[in-house]
């Protein structure tokens, strides 16, 4: 084989073993994840684990998430192809990439600017060209382009932010991490009208979610 395919057998295995096995089945979410050449949006020095089951540094205190996670939190947002998603914390871009064959239109907010940039340069090469990559505090949203159809935080933050609610149409699904460094329930809410409804899903462990409406920079503990 040569390396194309052989990256493409890494990732068909990742998708069985990894998610499948975990019991995340939409038809949808393991096309994409297939799909998706999650070994272009980390380091080089780490390219030989892309597809191992566990998340990775990506500079600036950040990690890629493990993929089961990327496909789990995707999965729950249940996109269909017609929506519109902002995504809170860009990262290396590989979130928003697997959200791109599922949406419209997926907005990605990022606090550090060297990752946008990173990340933006690396989702034009691929050819993601539905992905708009800002720089700024994610914590409160993106209201410039609200309502959003479904908002993923790939953050951990202290309660869920009253404006990612508010910017979420009717109906409208929010995935985001709650709770402090070693203690964090991923969470699924759901808008219906003006009441909110929320899911615990799992236990998981994220990065926070700074800003000001995450944790502040001492905060975190």
């Amino acid at each position: 084989m040569n390396q194309a395919e052989i990256l493409q057998a890494e990732r068909d295995q990742m998708v069985v073993s990894q998610i499948e096995r975990r019991g995340v089945n939409d038809p949808l979410v393991l096309e994409a994840m297939r799909k998706v050449p999650r070994h272009c949006f980390i380091p080089d020095s780490l390219r030989s684990q892309a597809y191992a089951d566990i998340p990775l540094p990506i500079g600036s205190n950040q990690t890629i998430s493990q993929p089961y996670i990327v496909a789990l939190m995707t999965s729950l947002l249940e996109l269909h192809g017609e929506e519109t998603v902002l995504e809170i914390g860009t990262g290396s871009g590989y979130q928003a990439a697997v959200l791109s064959c599922l949406a419209k239109t997926v907005h990605t907010v990022e606090r550090y600017a060297e990752l946008a940039e990173g990340s933006e340069r690396v989702l034009k090469e691929l050819g993601y060209h539905n992905v708009y990559v800002h720089v700024g505090d994610g914590s409160g949203g993106w209201s410039e382009h609200a309502p959003y159809d479904a908002i993923i935080v790939t953050a951990a933050a202290p309660d869920v932010p009253e404006l990612l609610l508010s910017q979420l149409i009717d109906a409208g699904h929010l995935v985001v991490p709650i709770g402090p460094r070693y203690s964090q329930e991923l969470q699924l809410w759901r808008r219906s009208g003006e009441k909110y409804t929320s899911q615990a899903v799992l236990s998981v462990a994220f990065v926070p979610l700074l800003g000001k409406y995450g944790w502040q920079e001492t905060g975190w503990n």
